[in-house]
């Protein structure tokens, strides 16, 4: 990381975190990968910290905002105040009013807790209700003391994740403020954004090891142990997906999606035998968009599959050409990531050199991190391919992670009279120089061998 740097870990949890990478993963080493729960929030603890410590004064800063305040009451929690409740936080308690004040460099950002309990270990609480009743007088009386010339709330026309403060907490809390501090609220898009979008290095160790699991389960259920040709629906396949995180006990973001996209041929099969076409046949192309929130960070992939044909040892020529320019695409857009440069920017140039190369480019692609679809630079929509407004304009960031989601429209003829859409969704970090994917990208189709 060029930008941001951490102190280093102790080398016993970096042997954790980068065991074992970029291999294959049977499914008792997929087990012993997912960490008890004990383990896990030391992990998003230490993590949690080190953001606060590291990611919260650079974005301040960045946005020169002396003071940043984060209200929420339980069961309606501000999204950004989600992510920075510890392990063993599930909720927000009652009101939980978080607050950052920018003391300078030298005292650094203060953070502290108006609310009747301390937040962890990591916001110190400075509200006596027994001595103070007002929760908002004892917010108001400390703003009225630091003075701050910038007051940011979570309010935001763009992004919903930074648009978590309710009506009634913005009516009271800006009742209770003195009028002329009243005049200085304005919204935390920036910082709220900035803190959604910058990964530390410590996260992205971390990272490469949820990818990898996510990866390894992508690959046991590709294959002819779980596919069985003629009988396995699309559906059962969906389950069997969901099913296995909540078995390692993770969580899926989203439920799992299988599509099947067949040749001409394979159509004029089910047609003319009447079979299912939610069933899965032998010669089908499987494509799989799926997503797993482990360590409190989340992945985004999509992949391909293959179920041979009796006969054939390998996956069709036409079909690996597909692939490869849904890998040059990919390439084409990370090629253009610039620090500064829009989503729309990106998303421009990157169509009019997919099409100069006869590649049919959608782009989708969007930020990743503690949300899937998280906040940060947008670089097109599936519906919007000549620019989405708003989060499409704004400017991209160093120390950002992307899902690289896309379709590549491409003609083999001797597949099907209609272009193939070559989905695929990878997540990659951007360092304001270089990107690179978190895990390696799929450059060879998964082959489900039918086991009978």
């Amino acid at each position: 990381m060029r930008n941001i740097r951490i102190r280093n870990w102790p080398r016993i949890m970096l042997v954790l975190l980068t065991a074992s990478l970029l291999q294959n993963l049977s499914a008792d080493e997929l087990a012993d990968r997912v960490l008890p729960l004990r383990e896990r929030a030391a992990i998003t603890n230490r993590l949690l910290q080190e953001r606060l410590d590291i990611v919260v004064p650079m974005v301040m800063r960045r946005a020169d905002v002396d003071a940043w305040v984060l209200i929420a009451r339980e069961y309606n929690e501000d999204p950004v105040l989600r992510t920075m409740l510890p392990a063993t936080w599930l909720n927000a308690r009652r009101r939980t009013v978080m607050m950052f004040i920018d003391h300078g460099p030298e005292r650094g950002v203060e953070r502290m807790a108006v609310a009747r309990y301390a937040v962890g270990d990591l916001f110190p609480g400075v509200w006596d209700p027994e001595s103070q009743p007002d929760q908002y007088a004892r917010i108001a009386q400390i703003l009225d003391e630091y003075d701050p010339q910038k007051i940011a709330l979570n309010f935001s026309d763009t992004y919903a994740l930074a648009d978590g403060l309710t009506y009634s907490e913005q009516r009271d809390f800006s009742a209770a403020l003195p009028a002329r501090l009243r005049e200085r609220i304005v919204s935390s898009e920036p910082v709220a954004v900035g803190w959604l979008e910058t990964r530390t290095e410590s996260e992205m160790a971390v990272y490469r090891d949820v990818m990898e699991i996510a990866h390894g389960i992508i690959s046991e259920g590709f294959s002819g142990e779980v596919v069985k040709p003629g009988i396995t629906s699309i559906s059962d396949l969906e389950w069997w997906f969901r099913q296995r995180v909540n078995d390692l006990g993770m969580q899926t973001w989203f439920h799992t999606g299988i599509e099947v996209e067949r040749s001409d041929r394979s159509l004029s099969d089910i047609a003319n035998n009447n079979l299912d076409p939610e069933i899965l046949y032998r010669g089908d192309h499987v494509h799989i968009d799926f997503g797993i929130s482990y360590l409190n960070l989340q992945t985004d992939t999509q992949q391909n599959a293959y179920i041979l044909r009796e006969g054939e040892s390998d996956v069709p020529a036409e079909l690996k050409l597909a692939l490869r320019k849904g890998n040059e695409l990919q390439d084409i857009l990370t090629e253009n990531f610039q620090v500064g440069r829009t989503g729309n920017d990106i998303l421009r140039r990157t169509r009019e050199q997919a099409i100069e190369r006869g590649i049919g480019p959608i782009i989708y692609t969007h930020p990743i991190g503690l949300h899937g679809h998280a906040a940060g630079t947008t670089i097109g929509m599936w519906d919007k391919q000549e620019g989405v407004p708003g989060s499409g304009d704004y400017a991209m960031q160093a120390n950002t992670a992307y899902s690289i989601e896309l379709t590549a429209l491409v003609d083999i003829p001797g597949w099907s009279n209609k272009p193939m859409r070559m989905k695929l969704e990878e997540d990659g970090f951007y360092d304001g120089q270089d990107f690179e994917y978190v895990a390696p990208r799929q450059t060879e189709y998964h082959i489900i061998r039918p086991a009978d």
